[in-house]
């Protein structure tokens, strides 16, 4: 079925006209990117030109998607916001909070029993706001969003960064932290830097063991996990026509791994195809009446050098297959050559595990080009040296890769079936096949491999592969294998050699599933009572953050100065930790506790100015916020990388850090800590990094007078008495600055709607 079809068909109605005047304003011809955003601008009609890259702009959004983990604090927040019902489509999808570790059955079974309070919350509340909920074990947010939501020419926001994926039909999907969400969800416009464009021409098609997944494993190599920050990417090409619908979703989904506002592929033959295999004729007919505005201009197309901000150009039919890793998404090597260099960096060439499934690469055709290997290791008589596990992208999808026998392919081989979930892709795996600490390697076809990231162990060297190339690496047990040249011995102590795998895009038979997981609102929820125990360490409702009193912040101490690398798995683990994910004083526990001191170079381990002491992170910071210190954070580049989570943001914030100063941030970090009213400042001379000592006083001494496009000023002054006095910059508008003066964006929302 369609859903919110009356929406779409609204959304197509003045597509044509939106994208006719943007054409004039603009004075030229518009990629398809620039035609979604015009087209949702939140004044309506397009008045002007907009600059990439400086301007923010207002949008409204067609729809938001939550996942259960940031659900639970979007939805906290937006309880307060005084509204009866959600002002735009929005669902809710219960995958994160289920851990891989004995198979789909007992562990769908153990996580509705342990995070039953959790789940009863966001269906009670989704039930009262008239939000869509997909119970655990319906799927991962993205593939069902995918399958059911996704629709060309769109605009989606959700509070998950791997939104994105919904690039691959078409839309213009983004990544946000949840107070972005709650925004939307109150009937407010949606605030986004006009972005910057970057434009990859795709030549020829996929050839052999290439798969799409090499595409996006090859563009971060290009661009590095920073290249694509503040910018979208388009795609466009006869190569981009050779993917599939699912493909193109891969590409896009890891495009967060680049830092990359978001990515997006024009409407096309295969975005149909899947739109009718998913039972969304209307949707099909709707599009084919605009396809022209679906997609870029030819003249875009033709000469994208006049049009993108960078063009990249990628010829598919020589691009070779890919591993990524460890540590580090962007870090690509071919297949052929990751022997030598294992060994060059003494990375462990045994693989215990090779795992297929996460949000990245669950679809159908991505099991069928997996499956078509396992399938031949049960003919070759091939007993694969490393474990197997394998997550589905929804139920939909699983219950028909059952039905075609998918499944059992891999059970042959002794595969585990997890649950329809994230499962290892975000640390939800209860792995017991190694000591803690213990080096290792995995292959996996997530989207992610920082350190910790799939099983809390820093020496698990994660690399990153498409599902058929996982699978062969995974047969061989070894790193240094490759399929395309090397062969293997079979249980006969016959050498044998894998053929090219073989992939179906969509099912022949259909589609097709007994129970999709999906529960629908009551129209009207005014007498549903929304479930939270008071005495719960789950659920905690909120308390209003307090504003700020406008005068300079003086006297403010070092929290940490983090070394290198600090994304939000640093800042806020996921893990164990995702069961406090409602519960905001539980889960501050964890801020900041695996950044690195620059200082010592350990984690969680940092110096009070109050005791002179060294301790846990939370603790020192717990007694800073008891003595009423303002504290501060300083960290590198990319601070905030990875996901939208904007627990990195609100447990600081929570704890009393007042400002965090970096050499440049995340898009969606920087976002979350203006949402939560604090002081996100870039360095403007990046060597001052290394002025900041560990005993160090910050005195803010003109932030009473913040305003738009005006660095601010720090003291700083050392344990000797000596002081440095240096140039702070920010990205701060007027509105933004509200949000600091009330406390935080929320703190608005609950003003103006008392107004």
């Amino acid at each position: 079925m369609a859903f919110d079809i009356d929406m779409i068909k609204a959304v197509y109605s003045q597509m044509a006209n939106r994208v006719e005047k943007a054409k004039n304003v603009v004075g030229k011809p518009l990629t398809l990117s620039e035609k979604i955003l015009y087209s949702h601008l939140s004044e309506g009609e397009p008045k002007k030109a907009y600059t990439r890259g400086k301007d923010y702009v207002e949008f409204d959004p067609d729809r938001i998607a939550c996942q259960d983990a940031t659900a639970q604090m979007a939805l906290l927040q937006f309880m307060q916001a005084g509204k009866d019902k959600v002002a735009v489509p929005t669902t809710v999808h219960c995958d994160h909070l289920i851990q891989a570790k004995q198979g789909a059955a007992k562990d769908l079974a153990r996580a509705n029993e342990t995070s039953n309070e959790v789940f009863d919350f966001l269906e009670s509340v989704s039930n009262k706001y008239g939000i869509g909920f997909w119970k655990p074990g319906a799927g991962i947010i993205h593939q069902v969003v995918l399958e059911n939501y996704a629709f060309p020419g769109g605009m989606m926001i959700g509070t998950d960064s791997h939104t994105v994926n919904a690039g691959g039909l078409g839309m213009v999907a983004i990544g946000v932290g949840g107070a972005d969400a709650v925004d939307v969800m109150a009937g407010m416009p949606w605030e986004l830097k006009f972005p910057k464009l970057i434009g990859v021409k795709l030549k020829g098609s996929p050839q052999g063991w290439t798969a799409a997944k090499d595409v996006i494993l090859k563009v971060a190599e290009i661009l590095t996990v920073k290249g694509g920050t503040g910018c979208i990417v388009e795609y466009f090409g006869e190569g981009a026509n050779n993917l599939s619908c699912t493909g193109k979703g891969t590409i896009c989904n890891m495009g967060a791994e680049i830092g990359a506002t978001t990515s997006t592929f024009g409407y096309d033959d295969s975005m149909e195809r899947f739109l009718r295999a998913t039972d969304r004729n209307e949707i099909a007919d709707e599009a084919n009446k605009i396809r022209e505005h679906l997609t870029g201009d030819p003249e875009v197309y033709e000469n994208p050098e006049q049009y993108f901000d960078q063009v990249i150009e990628i010829d598919l039919n020589t691009l070779r297959p890919h591993l990524n890793g460890p540590f580090t998404p962007d870090l690509a090597t071919p297949v052929g050559e990751l022997g030598k260099k294992a060994k060059d960096n003494d990375w462990p060439i045994k693989v215990d595990w090779g795992l297929i499934g996460s949000c990245t690469n669950s679809s159908y055709e991505d099991l069928t080009r997996a499956a078509s290997i396992a399938e031949q290791a049960v003919k070759k008589k091939l007993k694969p040296k490393s474990d197997f596990g394998i997550n589905p992208g929804s139920e939909q999808i699983r219950y028909t890769a059952e039905r075609d026998g998918l499944l059992k392919v891999f059970e042959d081989l002794g595969a585990t079936i997890f649950t329809n979930a994230c499962g290892p892709c975000i640390g939800q795996w209860d792995r017991s096949d190694v000591k803690e600490g213990e080096k290792n390697t995995i292959v996996h076809s997530f989207n992610r491999n920082f350190s910790k990231r799939a099983d809390g162990n820093p020496n698990t060297h994660a690399f990153v592969g498409s599902p058929e190339m996982v699978a062969a690496i995974a047969l061989s047990g070894r790193l240094d294998f490759d399929p395309i040249n090397d062969t293997l011995i079979n249980e006969d102590g016959e050498e044998v050699k894998l053929e090219m795998p073989q992939g179906i895009e969509l099912p022949e038979k259909g589609f097709e599933v007994e129970d999709n997981g999906y529960v629908e609102p009551k129209k009207d929820g005014s007498n549903v009572e929304v479930k939270v125990d008071p005495n719960s360490n789950r659920i905690q409702l909120l308390d209003p953050f307090e504003p700020w009193d406008g005068e300079n912040l003086m006297g403010a101490k070092l929290l940490i100065k983090a070394h290198g690398k600090c994304t939000t798995d640093h800042i806020s683990m996921a893990g164990p930790w995702l069961k406090y994910r409602g519960h905001l004083d539980n889960i501050s526990d964890n801020c900041l506790i695996g950044a690195v001191n620059a200082f010592n170079m350990k984690t969680n381990f940092v110096k009070s100015q109050i005791t002179g002491k060294y301790d846990a992170v939370p603790k020192t910071q717990r007694q800073y916020k008891a003595e009423g210190i303002p504290t501060v954070v300083v960290g590198d580049h990319n601070y905030g990388e990875g996901s939208s989570r904007e627990h990195a943001a609100m447990e600081p914030r929570h704890l009393g850090v007042r400002a965090v100063i970096v050499k440049s941030f995340a898009r969606i970090h920087e976002t979350n800590l203006k949402k939560q009213g604090m002081l996100g400042l870039t360095f403007d001379n990046e060597n001052d990094y290394d002025l900041i000592q560990e005993d160090d006083t910050f005195n803010f001494i003109d932030l009473k007078d913040f305003a738009e496009d005006k660095p601010l000023t720090l003291e700083l002054v050392h344990a000797d008495g000596s002081k440095d006095t240096i140039k702070l910059n920010h990205t701060y508008n007027e509105a933004q600055i509200n949000w600091v003066r009330e406390g935080s964006a929320l703190n608005m929302i609950k003003k103006q709607n008392k107004a």
